[in-house]
């Protein structure tokens, strides 16, 4: 029922297009990015860490080489995809204290002898499985299966089974990796841009600062703060001209306060590349392994700018364009702070930050466990392969189930304690799982949209707790603990979803057909000037372009077609000059009705066909009538809250204004009625309303419930539904 109309009658305008969100809700669910995430975990994810770490070789026997061919969750190569393996249903699992998990299989080829020998589905562990994943037995049941398996269909699912114990992976609030972003001391004057590099192989953290308004380069690794310019010659760029090209531009004001860093390089006597390198090289802390080979001084220098300094950048065949090029707009992003303070970034803006699921965290847990795994095998290999009196053949398959266990007790501890404990990442996070509250069906709802923050709780700042004007539409405005936890610890809004990784390449051969020009050849004395604009790809400069906007327009109809995922988002820095593309994982982005020439392009007709069930919400987006729009590209967007205020120069409309409220302010009646504390007190009570937590409450043995005869109809509905009856 909607302002009086039954589901029969004719839709005579786009004022309907509420439908959307229950649409968008079948499709999507409440929880679908801790499905997703995990989905994208044990599907892409897993297949990426067995390729980094393929092969097993022996440091006694040359000949001998193990190498993991392929992974797969749940089922063998001889099984289909939908024959999952799970040990017990998962309602057997919570009344028996079990977990509910599957097992990984690998394909192995391994060295017998002088025999080569391929062992098809060798299983190393097993995987707790999320609930109402593709690997989960509920995974496409309908409300009758639902039943015999004494699960209730309106389980939102998400969370795991450990020892009997449903455990959610709360979603934590991080940075951006592979970011720059800037910071200012307006006491110390002080100006730095800092960026936290992210690989499959190291995790580190680069500074370029300034020092007496001189600008320096900053690294754990390296024992003190290295001159800009010195930095710039290591990376190829010999010429002065050449850095200030690249840095200022032809801006008088910037070379002006950038000049004074060529001192300390002449002073030093550093004039070439050998010299910058050599000077790098002395400054390196060396932490090699016992038998790693000694570098010359040199060595040291050209390693510590090929892997360790901003180690997200690759180096090929020493080519270190590309570096030079970032720690160039490092540099001239600090000197444009320095210039005007208003050029800092926001560490609180909602398009800074980058949200971590439950498959992001599973999967750097499962990457060092395998990593030991390996390490182990490899040593447990060699000491037998040591002894040279073996009456039989040696069978390295004998060997690798002692250690299959490691895996399944190392994710079974970290889910049901919360620790995650890394050595090699050096991450030690406690508090990162929790049990799932069951008070109510809406208490278990709002902690699977719940965001927790890496800040201590007990420090007295106010700027992470500010309600940010980014957070509209993505994070709920009113749900939030009271006390110390205010602000700090957040909710999703209705419609938002939390993206998964996309693959760059393709992208990047996109922007190249679109007309970007390679930053490879392009000209340093072109690179700042007026009118062109750079293009970066997850904050990586890929190369330049001269006509942003057509470019812009362009990508946004390749998007809207289909061509490119629909959660890859583009837009325009006129600040920093740049174009940036953005198709990383952890992004919130939400769902908004394209409006073109002043009309929506949602019409009736379309939600028709929405109505009598011939389309669902995914068809919209195939046809290019929604799209998903992130923080940074709502900024370029001017939207309309209801369709009378669509101007000509609107560009996107709102499915529903109520979205902005997370899943428990949705229930509040009239919340726009209401003092704002008020709705953030509802929120916290809503939680603890006595009703039913699901359709088997009954064959669950739960230690706390609150549980009424029958759940009461809201009194605020009920006056509702009076007065569309009244005549």
């Amino acid at each position: 029922m909607y302002k009086g109309k039954s589901l029969t009658d004719p839709i005579d305008n786009a004022e309907d297009k509420w439908n959307l969100l229950p649409a968008f809700l079948k499709v999507k669910g409440l929880v679908k990015q801790h499905l997703d995430s995990f989905n994208y975990f044990v599907d892409v994810d897993l297949k990426k860490i067995i390729e980094a770490n393929e092969k097993v070789l022996s440091d006694v026997d040359p000949e001998f080489y193990l190498k993991y061919l392929d992974i797969r969750v749940g089922y063998k190569s001889t099984a289909s995809k939908d024959q999952i393996e799970v040990l017990l249903p998962p309602h057997e699992c919570r009344l028996r204290d079990l977990t509910y998990s599957a097992p990984i299989y690998v394909d192995v080829e391994y060295t017998r002898g002088r025999k080569i020998i391929m062992h098809r589905d060798l299983e190393i562990g097993r995987i707790p499985v999320m609930l109402r994943s593709n690997k989960c037995v509920l995974s496409g049941r309908n409300e009758r299966e639902m039943a015999y398996l004494n699960e209730c269909p309106l389980d939102p699912g998400g969370y795991f089974i450990v020892n009997g114990t449903e455990k959610v992976i709360l979603v934590q609030e991080q940075l951006s990796k592979n970011r720059i972003i800037v910071e200012a001391d307006e006491k110390k004057q002080i100006v730095q841009a800092s960026v936290t590099s992210s690989t499959h192989e190291r995790k580190s953290k680069t500074y370029v600062v300034t020092k007496n308004e001189k600008i320096y380069l900053k690294h754990n690794s390296i024992s003190e703060e290295i001159p800009i310019v010195i930095v710039l010659k290591a990376a190829g760029i010999i010429s002065d001209l050449e850095i200030i090209q690249l840095v200022c531009g032809t801006d008088s004001v910037y070379q002006d306060l950038f000049s004074v860093n060529f001192e300390e390089a002449t002073r030093l006597g550093i004039h070439s590349q050998k010299d910058a390198l050599e000077y790098i090289g002395r400054k390196v802390k060396t932490i090699r392994r016992m038998n790693a080979p000694k570098l010359t001084i040199l060595q040291e220098g050209i390693e510590a700018i090929a892997t360790t300094v901003i180690a997200h950048i690759t180096v090929d065949d020493l080519n270190f364009k590309e570096k030079a090029l970032y720690i160039a707009m490092m540099t001239r992003r600090v000197i444009m702070a320095m210039h005007n303070p208003k050029l800092v970034d926001d560490r609180d803006y909602v398009g800074n930050k980058r949200l971590e699921l439950a498959g992001q965290l599973m999967s750097l847990l499962f990457e060092d466990l395998f990593k030991k795994f390996n390490n182990d095998f490899k040593a447990n290999l060699d000491k037998i392969l040591k002894k040279p009196s073996r009456a039989s053949e040696f069978d390295a398959l004998l060997h690798i189930n002692i250690h299959s266990n490691n895996i399944t007790t190392g994710l079974n501890r970290a889910i049901s304690t919360g620790n995650w404990s890394l050595k090699r990442f050096k991450m030690e996070r406690a508090g990162v799982t929790h049990v799932l509250s069951r008070l109510s069906y809406i208490s278990a709802l709002g902690m699977m949209t719940r965001i927790s923050s890496q800040f201590e709780k007990s420090r007295k700042v106010s700027g992470p707790r500010a309600l940010q004007p980014s957070q509209f539409g993505m994070l709920c405005t009113s749900d939030t603990p009271e006390g110390e936890a205010c602000g700090l610890v957040k909710n999703l809004a209705l419609m938002t979803h939390i993206t998964t990784d996309d693959e760059e390449s393709p992208i990047r051969k996109l922007c190249y057909m679109l007309g970007t020009e390679d930053i490879n050849i392009a000209d340093s004395a072109t690179l700042h000037t007026n009118g062109t604009f750079g293009v970066y790809l997850n904050g990586t400069l890929i190369g330049t372009t001269r006509y942003p906007t057509q470019f812009v327009q362009k990508f946004k109809k390749l998007r809207r077609t289909g061509k490119i995922s629909c959660f890859v988002s583009i837009y325009t820095n006129v600040h920093h000059g740049a174009v940036h593309i953005a198709a990383d994982g952890g992004r919130i982005c939400r769902p908004l009705i394209i409006v073109e020439n002043g009309k929506p392009k949602v019409r009736p007709e379309h939600l028709k066909k929405l109505r009598l069930g011939k389309w669902n919400f995914d068809d919209f987006l195939a046809n290019g009538l929604v799209e998903y729009l992130d923080v940074n590209e709502e900024n370029d967007s001017l939207i309309a809250l209801q369709e009378e205020d669509v101007t000509i120069t609107t560009t996107h409309l709102e499915i529903e204004v109520f979205t902005v409220l997370g899943a428990v302010a949705g229930l509040i009646p009239y919340p726009h009625h209401n003092q704002s504390p008020r709705n953030t007190y509802q929120c916290a009570m809503g939680k603890q309303a006595i009703g039913a937590i699901a359709y088997n409450q009954f064959r669950r043995i739960d230690t706390l419930l609150y549980l009424m005869c029958y759940p009461q109809q809201p009194m605020s509905c009920l006056i509702q539904v009076t007065i569309l009856k009244m005549p």
